[in-house]
């Protein structure tokens, strides 16, 4: 008895790695607007958190949290805009 030769497998020409894109991809007006847009924010929720102290007083835990938000805001604003890992490039 012989032994079947074995079947061949499928492959795609394109992998699901190779079609998939950055979010922004490379629209630069796009990641300009939306990372200005983040900043801006940052800067609103900041100027809140900054307004609500009170003079002289320490701050609050809730005064605390809107700062640490604020700073996440505008650390993913800068992300954005400068997209780090669409500049990376594999090398084989």
């Amino acid at each position: 008895m012989s032994n079947p030769p074995p079947v061949p497998e499928k492959s795609s020409p394109v992998t699901p790695q190779a079609t998939k894109k950055a979010l922004l991809g490379d629209c630069w007006s796009c990641r300009i607007l939306s990372g200005l847009g983040l900043l801006a924010s940052a800067a609103y929720v900041g100027m809140h958190g900054r307004r609500a102290m009170s003079p002289g007083g320490p701050p609050s835990l809730g005064i605390a949290v809107q700062f640490t938000f604020a700073a996440g805001l505008a650390a993913w604003g800068i992300v954005v805009i400068t997209d780090p890992v669409g500049r990376c490039t594999k090398v084989a």
